[in-house]
């Protein structure tokens, strides 16, 4: 490849890598309420392919979820917080789940499956996938060492975001952000 078109391939890569800031800088900029606890890196950060599991036995990867915005929740029974805010993350999942947006979320150490599903029955949430990690083979190497931890992750794979501690995930600071977020990719 000559000057001239390693010129043009550097510029585009340099246009490409502002337009990438600039999504993430807009919505950085809507932080209010809960959403001030959202900590936007400054590059996006490599996320492990490593497997995690269904309660149906099916194995999973945060690489089934390429090209969407991904909400990515970690979570345990046993965690009070997370009890708070699951019914949250499931309205927004209903409202806006689809081709370019979802909310996984993985139950991270020990939690039995019928402890899992009889959560979700007592909290009336039946919309999230029954993802679990009981080994923290996801977890620890994304540094994941309290719960509830929030991670976004753009539709490259990569995190973005992350957000320690419990959020009002459906209100109106959180749902402007993330359409930002999606409206700028």
């Amino acid at each position: 490849m000559g000057f001239v078109g390693k010129a043009v391939l550097y510029t585009a890569l340099l246009l490409f890598a502002n337009a990438a800031a600039a999504d993430t800088a807009a919505a950085a900029a809507l932080r209010e309420g809960d959403m001030r606890k959202l900590v936007f890196h400054a590059e996006p950060k490599p996320v492990p392919e490593t497997a995690f599991g269904h309660l149906d036995g099916s194995s999973h990867s945060l690489a089934d979820y390429r090209g969407k915005w991904v909400l990515l929740n970690f979570w345990a029974t046993w965690c009070a917080p997370c009890r708070e805010e699951m019914p949250m993350l499931a309205n927004l999942e209903r409202d806006f789940g689809g081709d370019r947006f979802a909310v996984v979320t993985v139950a991270t150490g020990r939690n039995s499956p019928q402890g899992i599903e009889r959560f979700f029955d007592e909290i009336a949430v039946d919309n999230l996938p029954l993802y679990v990690d009981p080994r923290h083979d996801l977890a620890r190497p994304m540094a994941v060492f309290g719960l509830p931890v929030t991670v976004i992750v753009d539709p490259e794979g990569r995190e973005v975001a992350r957000l320690m501690g419990e959020a009002e995930w459906d209100g109106p600071e959180a749902r402007a952000l993330l359409a930002a977020l999606m409206e700028g990719s």
